[in-house]
């Protein structure tokens, strides 16, 4: 993808709405934790508005833990999250380019990292646990946020968690041609954001 492409993608129309995507995350989370969700049980009339396209205001990098599903945690209909999941939400090529795909065909202008606790990538890696397979390189992604935070010695986890999401928001942010070229013009943002599994709530880390 050039910077030509980047340019004129820059102009894909979002609709103004009343609240941010960021503020629609807050306030779903809200409703999540308070168990007034408001999606509906009956989802056909919601499955035939999608049928030709989609619109999602935002894009869910997360972890592939089971207990972290976003359309949940932040009460969002079909077609609201563009979402990419991965243990230990760490990124490749292969996610990069589900995320460029979020945001410059479908239009969201939002990106947000999750990250959660107890995450057991995150645990696995800072512990230097071995695997002779695939696993090892997920740890090996998430090095970078264990080194970050040797020399702690209260809340290690969910310090290497948070510091696992900035790591990976960070790599987002510097992400060229597209991302970084996005976040310059302004018409992109990148955050980062820890789920707790007990409360249900998400802290926003930016």
């Amino acid at each position: 993808m050039t910077l030509s492409l980047v340019s004129s993608i820059s102009f894909f129309p979002i609709f103004a709405a009343e609240k941010s995507a960021l503020d629609k995350l807050v306030d779903g989370n809200q409703r999540y934790v308070h168990s007034t969700t408001i999606c509906q049980e009956d989802w056909s009339a919601e499955r035939q508005a999608h049928i030709h396209g989609q619109a999602p205001f935002a894009v869910i990098l997360t972890c592939s833990d089971s207990r972290v599903p976003p359309e949940i945690i932040f009460d969002q209909e079909l077609g609201d999250l563009f979402v990419i999941r991965v243990a230990g939400n760490v990124v490749d090529d292969f996610a990069i380019g589900s995320i460029e795909y979020g945001v410059t065909i479908l239009g969201a202008d939002t990106v947000l990292v999750l990250g959660h606790s107890n995450c057991g990538a995150v645990d696995g890696a800072l512990k230097g646990l071995k695997f002779d397979n695939h696993i090892q390189e997920v740890l090996d992604a998430i090095q970078p946020a264990i080194e970050a935070v040797q020399g702690t010695s209260e809340n290690v986890l969910e310090k290497a968690i948070k510091a696992n999401v900035r790591h990976v928001e960070s790599k987002l942010k510097s992400s060229k041609p597209v991302l970084a070229e996005l976040l310059e013009q302004g018409s992109l943002s990148i955050l980062g954001a820890y789920y707790d599994l007990s409360s249900g709530k998400v802290e926003f880390l930016d």
